[in-house]
């Protein structure tokens, strides 16, 4: 919450000083501070939200909630960014370049957006393994922190050169280093979306280890997915020897849960097993034809 605080002020601070001082590299700074700042409001709603118990309606919770705010979020951090790299060619081809208003005025906005994501940063910093979105979070913040130095090395040498085409060098460059993260950022909010298999895992694997567990036959119809960020789930149908006994099918379901746990790369507490003796069938379609 006190991070959100902070950027929020910087945020602030910036769009005044953008306005005052007509400087690309501080606006763009501006727009990537308010993408952050809906993202840490997001994780911090979303951090509220999980800690409800999930109901018949949401089965999971808020979970997907910060997935979705990430998506919205690339995408508009992209559109920003795509839009500078434009403006900042416009304003070097046309002139415009050098009508950046009062570079100390810029230096002082610079330096206090310097300062804030510092402080944003020692706040995070001892909480930055606590789980993925902390570490997303420190992430952000430190890149708000080199875009706010890099409006002050912009506002330093346009004092000492007077060159004021800097500012949109320095505002081109800011926003290059933008569209990638947002688009990466994007591409990972949409594989959670479509369910897609987490990357880290391969379902073959997964299946040769599962078919090892002692009384398995086979395993089929594995599916894997995320729901949120640290939340991978894993449902499959199990086919176990002919006559197994329920005390046998527990045991077979707690090394099989074990295996999720301990043996990938993905650690997968979320599982789903139907076991199906080898015989369900054969016997199934006698059922229903009696």
């Amino acid at each position: 919450m006190l991070t959100l605080s902070f950027s929020t002020t910087v945020f602030l601070v910036e769009v005044v000083g953008a306005i005052l001082t007509n400087s690309l590299a501080l606006l763009v700074d501006a727009a990537h501070m308010l993408t952050d700042i809906a993202m840490l409001a997001a994780a911090t709603v979303t951090a509220i939200l999980m800690q409800r118990k999930p109901t018949s309606k949401r089965t999971w919770g808020w979970a997907r909630l910060e997935v979705l705010t990430a998506a919205l979020g690339s995408m508009v951090l992209f559109v920003v960014g795509i839009y500078a790299v434009i403006e900042a060619g416009l304003r070097l081809f046309s002139g415009e370049a050098e009508q950046v208003k009062s570079p100390s005025f810029l230096l002082f906005f610079g330096a206090v957006g310097v300062a804030a994501n510092l402080c944003s940063l020692l706040i995070l910093y001892t909480q930055r393994s606590d789980n993925l979105n902390m570490k997303a979070a420190f992430l952000e913040v430190m890149n708000d922190a080199l875009g706010s130095f890099a409006v002050v090395i912009s506002a330093a040498v346009m004092l000492i050169t007077g060159w004021g085409a800097f500012d949109s060098i320095a505002g081109g460059v800011i926003a290059i280093m933008m569209v990638p993260r947002a688009a990466s950022l994007f591409l990972s909010s949409v594989k959670i979306l479509l369910e897609e298999t987490p990357s880290e895992l391969d379902v073959d694997q997964v299946r040769e280890h599962l078919e090892r567990v002692p009384g398995v036959v086979a395993v089929h119809d594995l599916h894997a997915n995320t729901v949120a960020s640290g939340m991978p789930q894993l449902s499959a149908h199990v086919t176990v020897k002919a006559g197994s006994t329920m005390e046998e099918s527990g045991v077979m379901l707690a090394k099989m849960q074990d295996c999720l746990l301990e043996h990938f790369p993905v650690s997968i507490e979320h599982t789903t097993f139907q076991i199906e003796p080898a015989d369900y069938k054969e016997r199934h379609s006698e059922h229903l034809d009696m």
